[in-house]
């Protein structure tokens, strides 16, 4: 018997995935997590699926060499570009027994089962150029449509603590005027950055439109694969506590990550490539 117990890893390129940690550890407050933050390449969204690719593999890679079992890719990019490759090609080579999850399929499963037929999806330029939320919807129900928005400037705005500036609110606007046009009926905050927007998307949008943020759903799945899957549960640590490691220790991230995850943190540099060492 494997005496043995581990924690569960939530990787993101940045801060957003601190909100995703947030929801599933106030679910799920037994369990010991490790969220690492790659801030010092981030964002993704921008960059080539070979790269995304090799990051999240990386951050994989480094997470489980720190004691986690199952990892939820908090960071929609990695989940949109790369999560299949790592659960296909990357874990049966290497961690063959261990889990990958991402936070697409749990949004799109939402999505599907709230909207009457018209769906939005506000996303970083990778994800939409993936095209996994229209596959993943799609597969749900293939009647319905699917309308995406690439949103490049508010992972920078998020992350400069400008959400409450006027300059914010005129490329919200912008971003779901395209989006209302269509006339969807829900929509996707297809970024863990964008949970911090929630209230002034629902303010723009108004009450007829279902927002789907993706730290709930996301804790609610996890929750629900946890009981579905005991042997996974019963090699986990219950401690109740939480260890955040981050590629580029900065003041904003002490700042910003503290904002995104409820409370005040303390994290640890972490440097990726051939000498992975914890400072």
């Amino acid at each position: 018997m494997e005496s043995k117990k581990y924690s569960i890893g939530v990787f993101d390129s940045g801060f957003g995935g601190l909100q995703i940690l947030r929801y599933i550890a106030k679910a799920l407050p037994q369990y010991n997590y490790i969220y690492l933050g790659d801030t010092a390449r981030t964002p993704y969204g921008s960059r080539s699926g070979e790269v995304v690719f090799k990051f999240t593999r990386q951050a994989v890679d480094f997470l489980f060499k720190q004691n986690c079992w199952l990892i939820i890719l908090a960071c929609n990019t990695a989940s949109s570009e790369a999560l299949r490759q790592i659960q296909q090609e990357y874990l049966p080579s290497h961690f063959k027994d261990r889990r990958v999850l991402g936070v697409i399929i749990p949004a799109a499963q939402a999505a599907a089962q709230k909207t009457k037929g018209r769906v939005g999806v506000m996303a970083t330029e990778g994800s939409v150029r993936s095209g996994t939320f229209i596959r993943e919807i799609k597969k749900l129900n293939p009647k319905i449509k699917v309308f995406q928005q690439a949103c490049p400037l508010l992972v920078p705005i998020v992350e400069a603590g400008e959400e409450d500036s006027p300059a914010a609110e005129l490329i919200l606007k912008k971003y779901l005027a395209l989006l209302l046009k269509k006339n969807i009926d829900t929509l996707i905050l297809g970024c863990t950055h964008y949970g911090v927007l929630e209230q002034k998307i629902k303010k723009l949008t108004g009450e007829k439109i279902n927002i789907i943020n993706e730290g709930s759903i996301v804790a609610q799945k996890l929750q629900d694969y946890l009981a579905r899957h005991p042997e996974i549960e019963q090699k986990l640590n219950k401690n109740s506590k939480t260890k955040f490691y981050t590629t580029d220790l900065t003041d904003k991230f002490k700042t910003l990550g503290g904002k995104f995850f409820g409370r005040k943190i303390v994290a640890k540099k972490v440097s990726f490539g051939h000498n992975k060492r914890v400072h």
